[in-house]
């Protein structure tokens, strides 16, 4: 066979790419593709900061490409009908792509599969590339998934993971593909990290070297901003989490098996997601909630979009995510918990503002990790609420984050910067920020009210 096609989905990366070593074993001359599908843009996915990140990736795998080579064809279009015409242009016998777990991602690929058998060209479709262990590689006894995160973490241990690969020395792409123009886009959000494979090998080696051995006790440090902040990495697929995994686990230690814990989540994620695909927008379990809604409810949302709630660590969060694009792991439960448990807010509402703003917004990780803290998802402990003040005293005790964040509050001192409501007269007036939304007694009573725990 002389060409085979690679269609590169959120698995931007050279190095650990099992279907692009598939096709160069498989062909002379190789098409790495990209489609920018429209129904993504459609589907309101295409937000401003990940098409910035996602222009940083393509510009960065067509260089890597050109140095061995080649070069990146990108279509635009509608995803099927765009490999279909690069295989019949090309004369190609396969075709190869990654796994993914969405239900449209799911449908995409049998409509891709169909399509392709009718021009007679096999579709290879490989797993364990966008996670480290494929989803239904692990079920319990009566299910097709699991439910609860400890035995899936359990099971997901034993697993024996594939051998991470190289990149490749040298990729041939046949003359005369036609590509459009690698895109260039602009985010919203000013302090937006760069994207694409370079960079994050870089970050990956930067927080092997100093960061991993402290994760487990400081990765929910909001100050110490402790975290590897690879998460638009892997969902760019930038990075492999089969390689993070192993070298992770080859550094050892407390904080490389808690960095490892939460990669396995993000598999745990992707299967109930893969099995259950309406979880996405879909109660995973109802707890037949009559949340308010944004019509019901718009000046509390739009006081918790905009960073004015009159709690300083939820404010701090939600504008740290306006700014950065990203949010401390620790400020999305604190947010998501306030949003829909102690405002009892819908949590759909806030997880499409999430996915207007995050750079990794991930729908398996966004929504299911909504659906944990609303209580409507994996969570074993489903009535569980967050306490603002409490859990900004124990994660952020001297008030660093907050001032970081919340200007206004930058020159109180001590602890009662989490409590401004209690300063008085004068200093009261001078901060100049909001009073709270609501009362936290009142939040937790209607949200035990809704619930029927009396």
């Amino acid at each position: 066979m002389n060409v085979s096609v690679v269609l590169f989905t959120s698995d931007l990366r050279l190095h650990d790419h099992p279907p692009l070593r598939a096709a160069l074993d498989a062909a002379r001359e190789v098409v790495p593709l990209f489609v920018r599908d429209r129904a993504v843009d459609g589907a309101g996915f295409a937000v401003p900061n990940r098409l910035a990140f996602l222009a940083d990736c393509l510009r960065d795998l067509d260089a890597g490409l050109r140095e061995r080579g080649g070069r990146l064809v990108v279509r635009s279009g509608d995803v099927v009908e765009e490999v279909c015409r690069v295989a019949c242009e090309t004369a190609a016998g396969e075709v190869h792509l990654s796994a993914d777990v969405s239900g449209y991602a799911q449908r995409r690929e049998e409509r891709l599969r169909r399509t392709l058998a009718a021009q007679g060209v096999r579709l290879h479709v490989h797993e364990a590339v966008t996670t480290a262990v494929a989803p239904g590689t692990v079920t319990p006894a009566a299910s097709d998934h699991f439910a609860v995160f400890t035995p899936y973490f359990r099971h997901w241990s034993r697993q024996r993971l594939r051998d991470a690969l190289g990149a490749p020395r040298t990729v041939r792409v046949p003359d005369g593909v036609g590509s459009a123009g690698l895109p260039s886009h602009r985010g919203v959000s000013v302090g937006l990290a760069s994207g694409g494979e370079t960079e994050g090998r870089r970050r990956l080696s930067a927080w092997l070297r100093g960061g991993i051995a402290d994760y487990a006790d400081r990765h929910d440090d909001l100050a110490g901003d402790a975290t590897s902040r690879l998460s638009p990495h892997l969902h760019f697929g930038t990075l492999s989490p089969v390689e993070l995994v192993h070298r992770a686990r080859a550094t050892g230690g407390p904080g490389a098996e808690a960095f490892v814990r939460q990669l396995a989540w993000r598999d745990f994620h992707r299967q109930v997601l893969a099995a259950r695909p309406d979880a996405a927008y879909a109660d995973y379990r109802t707890r037949h909630d009559r949340w308010r809604t944004e019509d019901t409810a718009r000046e509390e949302v739009e006081a918790w979009r905009e960073g004015r709630t009159g709690y300083p660590v939820v404010d701090a969060a939600m504008r740290q995510l306006r700014h950065e694009g990203w949010m401390h792991n620790r400020g999305r439960l604190l947010t998501a918990s306030f949003l829909a448990k102690t405002l009892y807010i819908d949590w759909r509402v806030g997880a499409r503002h999430f996915l207007q703003l995050l750079v990794d917004g991930d729908v398996a990780n966004n929504q299911l990790n909504w659906q944990w803290v609303a209580g409507t998802g994996t969570d074993t402990r489903p009535n569980r609420v967050l306490n603002p003040v409490a859990q900004a005293k124990r994660y952020d005790p001297d008030g660093a984050y907050v001032r970081r964040w919340v200007p206004e509050l930058a020159g109180i001192e001590g602890p009662v910067v989490h409590e401004p409501w209690k300063l008085r007269g004068r200093d009261r007036a001078a901060v100049g920020y909001p009073e709270p939304v609501v009362d936290l007694s009142v939040g937790l009573g209607r949200f035990r009210r809704a619930r029927g725990l009396g």
